[in-house]
């Protein structure tokens, strides 16, 4: 796991290139290179979790190949045997270092044989120098980028705050990222709240070159099987969670394999419950995770991870935090994320991914992507068990909002309103799309939360906050053989009545105490309601933030409307008020560290947290 970055045909100093390896090292302690040559450059932050002592990068395949990799490898020893029976020399057991054999032999096709999360980029230097850069299937390990069409150059990293330590890559508000973000949390598909500033899609390989420009192809990801009918089938409830069970465990303790500690994150819920279960299975003194607040706070889910810990005979770290703390983390979880994600849980993953590394491990197991796989979301559950007929859209884009549509209308100025309706909202974008989608209803949910939301909303999120601490984070629910299975499920082994995940919940049984199987499902998130109150240091933080004066600032916000939702929320809290709030905030601390602001040249790279060296 490492961080990566580099240009094509820019105008890039040495100087920068160090910028950039600096902004993002927290992701890459272990070491740091770069290979340069005529008009482009590779960098990379290194991480290291397969055999630590080789495993160099850049990695290079004579004088014409060179390769820089952020992810994980999970076939690489299947790989190896294969490249060194065809030839090839691969100097040690570090699983990117088969990526340039595997280049050479397969040239762009190479992503078809990677079982893995990766980001990659590839200096092909044989004919005409070509620039290669290629993501996983699901979007797992995120590559922001900059083509400058014009001068036909290219800016690529890891993480947004180290693309913008490049001279030529600004931090500029993207206009329409307000209504966009609190559509849906945080922007989807491929643009960022940067104008100019994208990142690549799933499955995603891209050629650069002089003669050809920039060119994306979106790979064909291998189509789901078709359920079987009849007994013992994936209509079969039973012999489905049989299935779904043996899938995660055998994903589940695969993905232990690491040559550093691995322990896994437990937060009470179903989904990361189960994935320590099996992983408990097979880890000698497996260590887990859970993360708490100091005070009684409303879902508190400390008891039922240590449920979940003595069941499976776990060596359990209850991690606990001081809201009081917040306001100090705050600006430095949004400078990780790099643009506003508006799930309050950020800050939780943020707190519990540093005490994961001071306890000395460097990989983390969690659940992530159950519920978009297997119906987890009530909204998905609400839109399935809507009747034929009546409409089911417009409820389920309401709720990934931040702010419901109505308010949202409420907050814009009088000028922003009229530019978001003059170019569409983000929800009536959405709407259409799930309109026009041509599928079932359970098939067209699952592909927007698998295909849109969960790169976007998680995936990066997790990415961010866990190698903000230099820990790698491992998804058993987003390996291969359990998502496509998942896929091919049919609605009614998802969602039950009163409840989605069923076959989920019947794979587990027997493995999870009943505690946790009967329980309520509760989101995996910070109890802001109660948090964002008169006198807490959160509700003071926000109103700072949120003062009539930056508001008027960026004249996107009426600031009269805020203050009433401040009122609101200090006389009638309720999770509206809240997180609207808390949508706000977040937004107006990304806008300061990054974008223009009194004293601030537009193109000035913004400051690294903390006492200005890297994290």
């Amino acid at each position: 796991m490492c961080r990566i970055f580099g240009h094509f045909d820019a105008r890039v100093t040495p100087h920068e290139l160090r910028t950039v390896s600096a902004a993002q090292r927290h992701g890459g302690p272990d070491s740091q290179a770069r290979a340069v040559g005529p008009g482009w450059a590779l960098g990379i932050n290194r991480l290291a979790i397969m055999d630590p002592v080789g495993g160099r990068q850049p990695y290079r395949l004579g004088e014409h190949i060179t390769v820089v990799f952020n992810g994980e490898i999970y076939n690489h020893a299947e790989l190896r045997r294969r490249l060194v029976a065809r030839g090839h020399r691969i100097a040690d057991d570090c699983d990117g270092s088969v990526l340039p054999a595997l280049y050479a032999e397969y040239g762009p096709a190479f992503t078809d044989h990677l079982d893995g999360m990766y980001a990659i980029a590839v200096m092909d230097l044989r004919q005409e120098p070509t620039l290669l850069l290629a993501t996983d299937d699901l979007g797992m390990k995120p590559l922001y980028y900059q083509w400058d069409a014009y001068r036909r150059q290219l800016h690529f990293s890891s993480e947004l705050p180290a693309l913008l330590a490049f001279r030529d890559v600004r931090a500029a508000v993207w206009e329409p990222g307000l209504d966009e973000y609190l559509s849906t949390k945080t922007p989807f598909g491929e643009q960022t709240m940067f104008d100019g500033i994208q990142v690549l899609p799933p499955a995603a390989t891209v050629r650069v070159n002089r003669s050809g420009g920039l060119r994306i192809h979106r790979r064909s990801v291998p189509a789901d099987p078709e359920p079987s009918t009849g007994p013992g089938t994936s209509t079969d409830p039973a012999a489905a969670a049989e299935r779904v069970r043996a899938l995660l465990r055998e994903e589940t303790q695969r993905l232990l394999l690491a040559d550093v500690p691995v322990a896994a994150i437990t937060s009470g819920g179903l989904d990361s419950s189960l994935v320590s279960a099996l992983a408990a299975e097979a880890a000698d003194a497996l260590h887990s995770f859970n993360i708490a607040y100091t005070g009684r706070w409303p879902g508190d889910e400390r008891h039922f991870a240590r449920e979940v810990a003595v069941r499976n005979g776990t060596r359990h770290h209850q991690v606990e935090i001081d809201p009081e703390t917040f306001p100090d983390l705050l600006p430095d979880v949004v400078w990780h994320l790099g643009q506003p994600n508006a799930d309050p849980i950020t800050l939780s993953t943020y707190a519990l991914f540093a005490a994961v590394r001071d306890a000395g491990f460097t990989v983390a197991l969690t659940g992530d992507a159950a519920d978009e796989l297997f119906g987890g979301y009530d909204r998905i559950r609400a839109a399935v068990e809507t009747p034929a007929g009546e409409d089911w859209i417009t409820g389920y884009v309401d709720a990934l909002a931040a702010v419901p549509a109505a308010l949202r209308g409420e907050l814009y100025t009088a000028e922003y309103r009229h530019y978001v309706a003059a170019r569409g909202p983000a929800s009536e974008r959405i709407a259409g799309e799930l309109a026009a989608s041509g599928s079932g209803r359970m098939e067209a949910l699952t592909a927007f939360e698998v295909g849109r939301r969960l790169p976007a909303y998680h995936l990066r999120r997790v990415d961010h906050l866990s190698m903000s601490a230099s820990v790698e984070v491992r998804l058993p629910f987003c390996q291969p053989s359990v998502q496509r299975y998942a896929r091919s499920l049919p609605a009614g082994l998802k969602i039950a009545p009163g409840r989605g995940k069923d076959v989920l919940y019947r794979a587990a049984d027997g493995l999870l105490p009943r505690s946790v199987l009967d329980r309520p499902k509760q989101p995996f998130t910070l109890p802001i309601t109660a948090m964002i109150a008169p006198g807490g240091a959160l509700y003071g933080f926000a109103r700072d933030v949120l003062s009539p004066a930056a508001l008027r600032c960026q004249g996107l916000v009426e600031p009269a409307r805020v203050d009433r939702l401040f009122d609101e929320q200090a006389t009638r809290p309720s999770d509206r008020s809240a997180l609207a709030l808390w949508s706000l905030m977040i937004h107006q601390l990304w806008i300061e560290q990054f974008c223009a602001a009194p004293g601030r040249k537009a193109d000035e790279a913004p400051a690294l947290p903390g006492d200005g060296t890297a994290a």
